[in-house]
């Protein structure tokens, strides 16, 4: 994304005392008239940086290399430390120069940087077939901005009833699923997640968050999807596969697919969930080469009817 080099190009300003074209391509991994273009945006922007002609010349940050960058506004602040966040999607260019800022950040924004690099988790698989729009939801800069400065928010929220209810939440973290995100907050029931999407109305109270000592929001969204996929598909198939057949499994079956233990005979013990007896079995069906149901017995059953039904249709 063009926000993730600019960002990065200023950084390494910050890092150097002068930069040329060439370099920015290099480090960015793009063209020499991109890096150009970039640097004039910057300018353009009102950044203060300067390019130096002649031999010997290139681009500067005013002030050099030291500058504090105290001029960013919170909202250039958060959306810098986000792009800092291991889970992003910039590239790896980007996030080493956005590494080496975090450690050269003066003391007041240091803290900030280390709570928004813990405050993103990104889990590329969507449930499902989600249709939902991939554009930000409304309310995200609020929300993002809360989990950062750990204020406690109150929430306006409409459920998949089309109730709305309102409480205080005291946001933990944010999460893309797919093209969803997610609101990960503690309330008075526990541990909750909101679809931001849902969300109608988020308004910082000032009172400080109440985040559990050593939370961990990328562990605390595994238990959080775990629990989600365990309730979308309740059934279970216990199977055994020969030992090439696991990786496609895990491209047939994701998140549903757990991999055990091996045989005596060398295969490996596998467990599948699905939501469906009788579409699961349909899915384990074109397995057959490589896969063997052991249980439940229903399973079996409707994959033997599956393989009479193959012989007498196609002989």
């Amino acid at each position: 994304m063009r926000t993730d080099r600019l960002v990065a190009i200023l950084l390494l300003l910050q890092r150097r005392e002068q930069v040329t074209a060439a370099e920015v391509a290099r480090e960015l991994e793009v063209s020499e008239r991109t890096a150009r273009r970039d640097l004039d945006a910057l300018a353009m922007a009102g950044v203060p940086v300067y390019s130096m002609q002649g031999r010997g010349g290139g681009w500067r940050l005013l002030g050099g290399a030291r500058t504090d960058l105290s001029g960013l506004t919170a909202g250039e602040a958060r959306a810098l430390f986000l792009v800092a966040c291991p889970a992003s999607a910039a590239t790896p260019a980007v996030k080493a120069a956005l590494r080496k800022l975090v450690r050269a950040l003066p003391e007041p924004f240091r803290g900030q940087a280390e709570a928004a690099a813990s405050s993103l988790v990104v889990d590329p698989q969507p449930w499902g077939s989600s249709r939902v729009e991939r554009r930000p939801p409304r309310f995200l800069d609020e929300l993002q901005d809360a989990v950062i400065h750990g204020v406690r928010v109150r929430l306006g929220y409409v459920d998949s009833t089309g109730a709305e209810t309102e409480r205080t939440v005291h946001p933990l973290g944010i999460v893309t699923k797919g093209p969803a995100w997610y609101l990960v907050a503690n309330t008075e029931a526990g541990r909750r997640t909101f679809r931001i999407d849902r969300v109608s109305s988020a308004d910082p109270t000032g009172h400080p968050v109440h985040r559990p000592e050593n939370f961990d929001l990328a562990e605390s969204w595994r238990e959080i999807a775990d629990e989600v996929d365990r309730e979308r598909t309740p059934l279970e198939i216990q199977a055994v596969c020969v030992p090439h057949g696991i990786d496609i499994l895990r491209m047939a079956f994701g998140g549903r697919l757990e991999v055990g233990g091996p045989t005596p005979d060398g295969r490996i013990e596998v467990v599948i969930r699905g939501s469906d007896e009788c579409v699961l079995a349909g899915e384990l069906a074109g397995l057959v080469e490589w896969l063997e149901a052991t249980g439940p017995p229903s399973v079996r059953a409707r994959l033997a009817s599956i393989g009479s039904a193959l012989v007498e249709r196609y002989g």
